[in-house]
């Protein structure tokens, strides 16, 4: 799976849990917190969608890694191997 897929999936399951929040033009480097105005539930829920979708576990510990797009994408595309 391409980084490209990666970051759709991650756009695709932001996009469901906040319907209202524009997603067209995030930047892949700047966090995803501060640019949506996503709560500590929105991103545990980001989390959770990605388990009950793709089967991708990611641990407490790493949920910083998941702050801007560019690293969930690096984070995660290992993942989806």
């Amino acid at each position: 799976m391409t980084g490209s897929n990666v970051r759709q999936i991650v756009i695709d399951i932001i996009s469901d849990i906040a319907p209202d929040e524009d997603v067209t033009s995030l930047d892949d480097n700047k966090s995803l917190r501060e640019q949506l105005d996503l709560d500590s539930m929105d991103f545990l829920d980001i989390v959770m969608e990605l388990r009950k979708r793709h089967k991708v576990e990611v641990p407490q510990e790493d949920y910083p890694k998941l702050a801007t797009l560019q690293s969930c994408v690096s984070y995660l595309s290992p993942k989806f191997a």
